[in-house]
């Protein structure tokens, strides 16, 4: 009889314990809110094979106030990535491929700016950001959502990129080369990347209200599903959707808590169905999941981190002597974070309505941290007080360039003059852009990305600013005129005005030289 009493002030205990452990977890989430200007934000939980928490916060619209749920569909974004790679596994174990396969042998006229990588470059390359492409290099193909450029036409395309890092030497993350992998899913199965994640795996996984893409979605008419919203003069406005069909094998998939849980067990239960079918071998498990490029890690770090890196389509760290699989995602108005630590059973998961990767970093690092029995930390804090200073510097960098802009706007004789510049330009990659007279103004317009437009405004003799129209991008543009002896452009080349812009915007690696 003592011992069944004390088993029952154990288990009293206990549940007394996890309520407030969830009530301190929904008190973070509920601040992270507040502090992250977020409108809503849902989080899962998974420990040993079990759904401990799975709730929402906020609303999924600004618009429409409707709350945000465990059920709430979001685009998952990159979190994709690890998708593709579980793909190409499947198709490996049943004798389809080789990740060391060359990419030619399934799409023979796929051609990289350097022969050599082209006759060289595998499946495994395209997966583990180590091909030489750079940080987001050729992402202004498909980003921001409205392009007109096709798969085909990417990958024709990828042969006019540049390298910005010799092959294989070091992990540069990059969209374009998974564009390419879906492809290679799509002829060897047949199916389109979105079809076959959704026939192989997500049905099997039991991922029941997720799909392969947002047109998808939004074919079937869901209707919990977010909108996308981005700060704008400081402020969290809702802003259009932003994904391009053509990139779903980079970012595609839509998802919610519930679903990303059920994925969650599925990988850290051996890649097996809760009705016991394995769906990959644990030779290709390991190939997934072991470092295939690896990254530097700072000396002192929260986690004792040793090593860095990543696989086939998932990062790789460890953190306090275990070994974390995880991911994040982005689009312009939400992100993600989907976290892995397999030998401890646990799985964390954040989605949210908006691009805040601070507000996602404070939760799962909250989290992360009491399993792993750390000093509890303030993380809330920590990432509060750094964005906030990070948002303050460029607010103060990005008047000081406007108020120069208007400064130089009354010395009309040192402006570049409207026909000095007005024309066509072409980079072969991303294809034509226009600068044209609007009245008084002049306008920049992108053929290929006919959201990418404009105002220009005068900055510095051959320097003038492109301010675009949509001010959720946050990411004007300084736009250098190259002019011959003449002073007629001939070129012109484009570096954003502050760090803050999200890396997609891939300016810098532009060469517009100039048409007619």
């Amino acid at each position: 009889m003592k011992a069944k009493f004390s088993l029952f002030l154990f288990l009293i205990s206990f549940f007394v314990f996890a309520q407030v452990e969830e009530k301190k977890l929904d008190e973070l989430i509920q601040n992270t809110l507040k502090t992250f200007d977020v409108p809503g934000i849902s989080v899962g939980v998974v420990k040993d094979g079990k759904v401990i928490y799975s709730k929402g916060f906020g609303v999924r619209s600004l618009t429409s106030k409707e709350k945000m749920t465990d059920e709430t569909l979001v685009g998952i974004a990159s979190n994709s990535k690890g998708f593709t790679g579980t793909a190409l596994a499947i198709l490996a174990d049943e004798g389809k491929l080789n990740f060391d396969d060359k990419v030619t042998k399934y799409i023979p006229e796929f051609q990289m700016y350097d022969p050599y990588v082209t006759q060289n470059v595998t499946i495994k390359d395209l997966i583990t950001h180590r091909a030489g492409l750079g940080l987001g290099q050729g992402d202004l193909m498909f980003f921001p959502e409205g392009g007109s450029l096709s798969v085909n036409d990417i990958i024709h395309n990828v042969r006019y990129l540049k390298p910005e890092n010799p092959f294989r030497t070091t992990l540069d993350y990059n969209n374009i080369m998974f564009i390419v992998a879906g492809e290679v899913i799509h002829r060897v199965s047949g199916l389109s990347w979105a079809e076959f994640i959704e026939q192989r795996i997500l049905k099997p996984v039991g991922m029941t209200s997720s799909f392969g893409s947002y047109n998808r979605a939004k074919a079937s008419n869901v209707s919990n599903i977010i909108e996308a919203h981005a700060p704008v003069d400081g402020k969290a406005i809702a802003v259009p959707h932003d994904w391009n069909e053509t990139a779903n094998a980079a970012g595609g998939i839509i998802s919610n808590v519930k679903d990303m849980t059920t994925w969650a067990e599925f990988l850290m239960n051996g890649f097996t169905t809760k009705d016991g079918k394995k769906l990959v071998s644990d030779k290709q498990i390991q190939q997934l999941w072991n470092l295939q490029i690896s990254t530097p890690v700072a000396l002192k770090n929260p986690y004792d981190s040793n090593f860095g890196g990543y696989g086939l389509g998932w990062f790789l760290t460890d953190v306090k002597g275990h070994k974390q699989v995880y991911h994040t995602g982005g689009l312009i108005g939400t992100v993600t974070q989907f976290t892995l630590i397999p030998d401890m059973k646990l799985g964390i998961v954040v989605l949210t309505n908006q691009q805040s990767g601070a507000a996602f970093s404070t939760i799962t690092n909250t989290i992360k941290d009491s399993y792993l029995s750390m000093p509890e930390k303030d993380w809330l804090k920590t990432y509060g007080d750094r964005m906030a200073k990070v948002n303050a510097d460029y607010a103060k960098d990005k008047k000081e360039i406007f108020a120069k802009s208007e400064n130089f706007k009354k010395d009309k004789n040192c402006q570049i003059k409207n026909d000095q510049i007005t024309g066509t330009y072409n980079d072969p990659w991303f294809g034509d852009v226009t600068i044209s007279q609007d009245g008084k103004n002049l306008r920049f317009a992108s053929k290929n990305s006919p959201r990418l437009k404009g105002e220009l405004l005068p900055y510095s003799p051959n320097v003038m600013i492109v301010k675009w129209d949509d001010r959720s991008y946050d990411a004007d543009a300084f736009v250098n005129f190259d002019l011959d002896e003449n002073g007629k452009a001939t070129g012109m080349k484009l570096k954003p005005i502050s760090d803050v812009t999200d890396f997609s915007f891939d300016f810098e690696d532009l060469d517009l030289v100039k048409k007619n």
